[in-house]
């Protein structure tokens, strides 16, 4: 009798915890398809932006071929999604296209449309608040609130390989090379303290060790970045819900 219950016990504990297992792929397999829903709809809006907007100038043409790029990383990363957190990056990379798009309406005189979901680093970096011009290592750089005939490369801004880039008008991208090699070369300190030392509104008002000091960034980055990526990634579905039947889901200029 003793060893009939024994048994009855072991199969109700192999039931059980093959119920819970089940319950719990349900509960993903539900949180990637609520994730990839919300991520295909901010994907289409950034879509609908970048097919149906025509640059009038450099800046907005830089711009929108900017925001052309994310809407193609987004298609790529929704393929490859399969995790919830997967599915939430590729929403994050369209806000990322869609803060090209509101920059390019805003360089042709278009409003610029509703407010964005903050990127990861983005407050923390802050945003260029003067026209500056510089000479590093014998190469001029430039940076502006808005844009200029020289300034035509815009930035949302975030964390770049462990550095805010404060959001704003450049001369050119000097930060793609990090953002592929994860790292910056020997001169970034140097050009980081001669941009932006000063200026109000940036992390590196104060130079580049206070800089990083405010961000909390001790060299790596990732404790910013990742974390900031979480809220953002989380905040999707409120987004979402608040944007799904306004400017940007309807027609007219914010198709």
């Amino acid at each position: 009798m003793g060893s009939i219950l024994t048994l009855l016990v072991v199969v109700a504990i192999i039931a059980g915890v093959a119920w819970l297992v089940r319950q719990q792929q349900a509960t993903k397999a539900r949180e990637l398809d609520d994730a990839k829903t919300e991520a295909r709809r901010w994907v289409e809006r950034l879509g609908g932006q970048v097919l149906n907007l025509v640059g009038t100038n450099d800046a907005a043409k830089q711009a929108l071929a900017d925001a052309a790029e994310r809407y193609t990383a987004a298609g790529s990363q929704m393929d490859q999604a399969r995790s919830a957190a997967q599915a939430r990056g590729v929403t994050e990379t369209a806000y990322e296209g869609l803060y090209y798009v509101r920059a390019a309406r805003s360089a042709m005189g278009l409003d610029p449309g509703p407010e964005l979901p903050p990127l990861p680093g983005q407050q923390q970096a802050g945003a260029v608040s003067e026209a500056r011009e510089v000479e590093v290592e014998g190469h001029r750089y430039g940076a502006s609130p808005d844009p200029t005939g020289r300034n035509t490369h815009f930035y949302p801004g975030g964390m770049v390989a462990g550095r805010p880039v404060p959001r704003g008008w450049y001369s050119e991208p000097w930060w793609r090379p990090a953002l592929v090699a994860g790292a910056w070369g020997l001169g970034s300190a140097l050009l980081f303290t001669s941009m932006f030392s000063g200026m109000s509104g940036v992390a590196y008002a104060d130079g580049y060790a206070d800089g990083m000091a405010a961000d909390g960034v001790d060299g790596s980055g990732g404790d910013v970045g990742g974390d900031q990526g979480a809220d953002v990634g989380d905040t999707g579905g409120d987004w979402g819900g608040d944007f799904g039947g306004g400017d940007w889901g309807g027609g007219g200029d914010f198709f």
